[in-house]
């Protein structure tokens, strides 16, 4: 027999608090010196409940990150063609990842466990690739060339090198902001680095 489902509102708060307790669970402890069993009993949910929102134990970190690569996807299909393919991907970077305040805490934790637990890492590879795949089919689709070819997938990967190095600099320097932290990683990525030319000593 399934269980009912349930409206909306209800389910998305209960995502939320199995979220909530496995981030605040894996922070104290560890990733992999946490199971789903206690995740769910902190949570107030069994254990088969748990399993209805995340089918693995790593999705909990994640949340629902298929929305946001689908969002990614949308932004950069509706960036139009009135800038280049490197500002429209990066303007799309920044705007999906523009948190309110109340969020950044959540997000801090979420990206402090996602960048430095070896167990997630492993795992962030296969978020990854979905998020390189819109990245170079959007390349593509402006090219007109291929996905796989070496143009898209060398955008896609370098730019999706260049959000990651911001976050890490984020969670690094609280005082700098998540915002500046990608504008500045995307401006020296189109810019080609031209503030080592000021920082290096003429020959």
């Amino acid at each position: 027999m399934t269980e009912p489902e349930l409206p909306d509102a209800p389910r998305e708060a209960t995502r939320a608090r199995i979220e909530r307790a496995a981030l605040d669970l894996f922070t104290r402890r560890g990733f992999e010196g946490v199971t789903i069993d206690e995740v769910a009993d902190v949570a107030g949910i069994s254990r088969r409940t748990y399993f209805r929102y995340f089918a693995t134990k790593a999705d909990a970190v994640w949340g629902d990150f298929s929305a946001h690569v689908d969002r990614l996807a949308a932004l950069l299909r509706d960036s139009g063609g009135g800038q280049t393919v490197l500002a429209a991907i990066c303007d799309a970077y920044v705007e999906v990842n523009d948190y309110a305040p109340r969020d950044l805490p959540l997000l801090r934790q979420r990206m402090q466990l996602i960048l430095t637990e070896p167990a997630l890492l492993a795992h962030s590879q296969v978020r990854y690739a979905d998020v390189d795949r819109v990245v170079a089919e959007y390349v593509a689709s402006r090219t007109g060339t291929e996905p796989g070819e070496l143009l898209a997938r060398l955008v896609a990967t370098s730019t999706r090198a260049a959000a990651t190095t911001a976050f890490e600099a984020w969670l690094t320097y609280p005082e700098f902001s998540l915002d500046k932290a990608l504008r500045t990683a995307f401006d020296e990525l189109a810019a080609g680095f031209r503030s080592l030319d000021v920082q290096l000593p003429p020959a």
